[in-house]
C-alpha cells in the first residue's frame, strides 16, 4: 500500500482553515491535536450532521464551496481515525507476538522438564512400597523417602495443569491475533477507500472552481440548466405523443445535441431508468459490458448486472454515471444525484429499445432551448428515457 502523502493533507488542512467560507454561516471545527478517537468521531458527527443539514440551503457558489470544504475536512477527520485506528492495532498485535513467543518459549521448557519428570516417574512406579521399605536405612528414612514421592507426583500434576493453562493461554493469543491482523486488513482497505474519496473530493471542489470560472452568474446557470432538464422530463411524461409498441432491439431515435445551448453541454445520450416514478441505477438492468470512463478517466471499467442491451452501440464511452459524480453540486432537486448515464459510442448514433413496450415522443422547452424526449413504457411500471435526440 502507498503512503499517503503527509505533506500534501498538511497543505489541504492549511488551504481550508485560511481560505474556507462556512455555509449559511456555520463551519465544522477540526479537533485540538492528541484528541482522543472518541472526540474525533463525535466531531465526524457533528461535522456530518452540518454537512447533511446545509446540503439543501446551499444557494450560492460561496455556500457550495463552504459545504465541499466541510466535506473534505471530514473525510480527512475519517483518516485521521482510522490511522489511528491502524497504529493502535499495530502496536497490539506487536504485543500480542511478544506474548506468544514468551509464551512458545514457557511450552517449550514445561515440555522437556515434563517429559524428565515422565522418566522419574516410571522409575518411582517399578519401586513398590516393600522394596522401598526394605531399601531405607531406618523407619524414618522410608517416612522421608515415601513423602518426598507423593511430593514429586504432586508437582507432576501441578506440572500438567500450569502447561495446559500455559498452552490455553498460547492458542488464545494466537486467536486474538488473528483477529487483530484480520482487523488490520479491513482497516487498510478502508483507508485505501477514503484516501480515494478525499482525492475525489478536492478534485470536485478544484472542478467546481474550473466550471463556474469562481463567477456566481455562471453557477446559477448551470443549476438552472439542471433543473430545466428535470421539468422538461417530468412534462415530457405529460404531454409525450404516443408512437406505439416497440420490441427490444428495435432502433427508436439517434444520439444528438437537442437542448443546447439551454440544457445541454455537447452530443450525448442521457440514458434514465425510473421505477415505480423514482430515479434508479441503470446498471442493475444492463446487460455486463467494458465501457470507457470518462468521467474520472479510469480507462476500462466493468458494468452491468442485468440482461437489458445497451441502448447504443460498441464502444460505449460514459461521460457521467449515475449517483454522486464530479458534477453533482448541480443536481440539488435530487439530493446531489446525476439520475441517469451520459453516454456516447464510437460506432453508430443509432438508439436502441433495450426492453420491449410503449414508445412516446415529446419536444420540450429546456431554458431557452428545445430538448427532444423519447422514453418507453416496460412493464411492471417501469420507464426508460432517451434525452437530447436529434
Amino acid at each position: 500500500m502507498k503512503i499517503f502523502n503527509k505533506r500534501l493533507i498538511a497543505l489541504i488542512f492549511f488551504f481550508i482553515l485560511i481560505f474556507s467560507r462556512p455555509v449559511l454561516g456555520v463551519s465544522c471545527t477540526l479537533p485540538s491535536s492528541g484528541a482522543s478517537s472518541d472526540e474525533i468521531q463525535q466531531i465526524i458527527n457533528e461535522c456530518s450532521r452540518l454537512a447533511d443539514e446545509s446540503h439543501q440551503q446551499v444557494l450560492t457558489l460561496n455556500q457550495q464551496i463552504g459545504l465541499m470544504d466541510n466535506q473534505i475536512k471530514i473525510a480527512m477527520l475519517k483518516i485521521s481515525q482510522t490511522e489511528s485506528q491502524i497504529k493502535a492495532l499495530e502496536q497490539e498485535i506487536l504485543t500480542l507476538s511478544g506474548k506468544i513467543v514468551r509464551l512458545d518459549s514457557s511450552l517449550d521448557f514445561l515440555s522437556k522438564v515434563l517429559l524428565s519428570r515422565v522418566e522419574e516417574s516410571y522409575k518411582a512406579k517399578k519401586t513398590s512400597g516393600v522394596t522401598l521399605l526394605f531399601s531405607s536405612k531406618s523407619f524414618s528414612d522410608f517416612i522421608l523417602r515415601y513423602r518426598f514421592l507423593q511430593t514429586a507426583q504432586l508437582h507432576d500434576r501441578e506440572l500438567l495443569i500450569s502447561m495446559e493453562q500455559t498452552r490455553t493461554n498460547y492458542d488464545e493469543q494466537k486467536i486474538l491475533k488473528e483477529k487483530a491482523q484480520a482487523d488490520l486488513e479491513k482497516l487498510n482497505q478502508q483507508l485505501v477507500g477514503q484516501k480515494a474519496k478525499l482525492n475525489s473530493q478536492v478534485a470536485d471542489r478544484k472542478k467546481l472552481l474550473e466550471e463556474t470560472k469562481q463567477d456566481e452568474k455562471k453557477y446559477q446557470q448551470l443549476l438552472a440548466q439542471a433543473y430545466a432538464e428535470k421539468a422538461a422530463i417530468e412534462q415530457a411524461l405529460i404531454s409525450g405523443v404516443k408512437v406505439g409498441p416497440v420490441k427490444r432491439g428495435d432502433p427508436i431515435a439517434l444520439v444528438g445535441n437537442s437542448g443546447y445551448p439551454g440544457c445541454s453541454t455537447g452530443k450525448h445520450l442521457h440514458f434514465e431508468i425510473r421505477k415505480d416514478g423514482s430515479w434508479t441505477d441503470p446498471g442493475p438492468y444492463l446487460s455486463n459490458k467494458n465501457v470507457k470512463d470518462e468521467q474520472d478517466n479510469k480507462g476500462d471499467v466493468n458494468i452491468g448486472l442485468g440482461n437489458w442491451p445497451w441502448p447504443i452501440e460498441d464502444t460505449v464511452r460514459l461521460t457521467q454515471f449515475y449517483g454522486q459524480t464530479p458534477y453533482s453540486w448541480r443536481y440539488k432537486y435530487s439530493g446531489g444525484i446525476h439520475t441517469g448515464y451520459d453516454m456516447v459510442s464510437t460506432s453508430s448514433d443509432v438508439i436502441r429499445a433495450p426492453a420491449d413496450g410503449t414508445l412516446f415522443k415529446s419536444s420540450e422547452m429546456c431554458g431557452s432551448s428545445s430538448i427532444n424526449i423519447v422514453y418507453i413504457e416496460h412493464e411492471n411500471n417501469l420507464v426508460s428515457f432517451y434525452l437530447h435526440v436529434q
